[in-house]
């Protein structure tokens, strides 16, 4: 284990510009653009974290991190198309159009009473505006790989704590002591997960036996925060591996409980979710849209079916009603994780509710399936389920069949002209009302 904690003062190894492999043409114009006018302006100014990394590992970076001496307020006096964002760390956030440059202030150390610093009660960081040296910040920082500082004034390397040599094992190594830094901001167990699924990196032995010591400090984790993490972990191209890294050390656990307690009784659904999550990498790697909803859906589908029939039985609701209901219980549960915005948990529930309409085929009220809001979704979560054997394949193909049908086609797969027409009764006379008499 690499203990690199203390040596505040130890010299960085410099890899000149000739001696490694990162080229500014891997870097967005516009972070060159915001190091150069720090440099100009007499700040220190370095590229810093992943897309240091990821340039060394020739994956392209593509989100790039500014660090420098410059306090937040000096940036902002820099530049007219900044804002100062956030509490727990007070950053700079530098827009070009639609592409945002993060400007990080050094971060020192709190070795005074009077420093901005806040922990609670488990040590995790709540808030952290302690400025200082380069020679500080790498200290702050997570992982060895990500603290690689990309020097715009020689574009050289600088190296405090072995980042270079473990991008070249390809291992993840916390800097300092695994526990205190998984103590101090747990989503840090989410972050090692990520890289390692990311980058084909193993993770090293003291930091896995810390994350099984430290799992359940996920819970700590306010909500919100843990959605973001959740996207990330899932939308990026390699949930597949995610998903199992997560599972292998303990924390989908602590993000999903009910469906990890479904998951470790049904290989069935294991199944469901593993197509799931493939499917979600596919769509990312071809570039189609992907959203939280259909995942998410994926993953409260067998505790939700679980739930439902527990409804149906004591309440005597339909099947879709009770769904329905069950997916507003389970979500209910699920915010104390992880907080999901309603505009993806209310078309997840209309998704989930819509699955035994598909096996309705026949009638009026089947072809209206067609036409509701949540059609597309429901039929590609109705197709995974056949793919997985949930549902008979003749049903999957009727409903693939009948969307490119035409009108009087689709009449005749809905059975709509099956029943002749009622024969009306002939008119007899009408028969004439007697007068009233008064």
């Amino acid at each position: 284990m690499k203990n690199s904690g203390s040596p505040r003062s130890h010299a960085p190894k410099i890899i000149p510009r000739a001696a490694h492999n990162v080229s500014r043409k891997e870097f967005s114009k516009s972070a060159l653009k915001v190091l150069y006018r720090l440099d100009k302006a007499g700040y220190q100014s370095f590229l810093v974290g992943g897309c240091v990394r990821d340039a060394m590992l020739e994956l392209h970076p593509k989100d790039f991190d500014v660090a420098t001496n410059a306090t937040p307020d000096e940036v902002r006096a820099l530049f007219g198309n900044c804002r100062l964002i956030g509490r727990r760390f007070r950053l700079a956030h530098v827009r070009f159009g639609r592409e945002i440059i993060e400007v990080a202030t050094f971060r020192a150390a709190a070795i005074h009473v009077d420093d901005d610093v806040e922990h609670d009660r488990e040590g995790r960081i709540l808030r952290d505006n302690v400025y200082g040296s380069i020679d500080e910040d790498v200290w702050r920082r997570d992982f060895t790989c990500n603290a690689l500082y990309y020097n715009i004034a020689d574009f050289s390397i600088w190296d405090y704590t072995g980042g270079v040599e473990d991008v070249e094992r390809r291992q993840l190594v916390l800097i300092g002591d695994p526990e205190q830094r998984l103590r101090e901001d747990p989503v840090r167990m989410l972050r090692a997960i990520r890289f390692a699924a990311k980058l084909e990196f193993s993770i090293d032995p003291a930091v896995v036996r810390a994350i099984h010591h430290h799992a359940g400090l996920l819970t700590n984790v306010p909500a919100a925060r843990l959605f973001d993490e959740f996207l990330k972990l899932f939308q990026s191209g390699h949930a597949e591996r995610t998903f199992e890294l997560l599972r292998e050390h303990g924390l989908f656990a602590e993000m999903f409980p009910a469906t990890e307690q479904e998951l470790a009784r049904d290989s069935d659904f294991l199944r469901f979710v593993l197509a799931a999550v493939r499917n979600t990498d596919r769509r990312v790697h071809a570039g189609k849209s992907v959203t939280p909803m259909f995942l998410l859906g994926v993953f409260f589908w067998a505790p939700v079916r679980k739930l439902a029939e527990i409804r149906r039985v004591q309440e005597k609701m339909p099947e879709s009603q009770a769904l329905s209901v069950a997916a507003y219980d389970l979500v209910a549960q699920q915010q104390r994780r992880i907080s999901i915005p309603r505009r993806f948990t209310v078309p997840m529930r209309e998704m989930l509710a819509l699955q035994p309409r598909f096996l309705q085929m026949r009638g009026k009220r089947a072809m209206k399936l067609l036409s509701h809001r949540r059609f597309r979704a429901a039929y590609d979560f109705m197709l995974l389920r056949a793919r997985t054997g949930q549902i008979a394949g003749e049903t999957a193909d009727f409903w693939t069949d009948v969307q490119t049908q035409s009108g009087d086609e689709r009449a005749a797969s809905f059975q709509l002209n099956a029943r002749p027409a009622k024969q009306r009764r002939p008119r007899g006379r009408r028969r004439r009302k007697k007068p009233q008499v008064p």
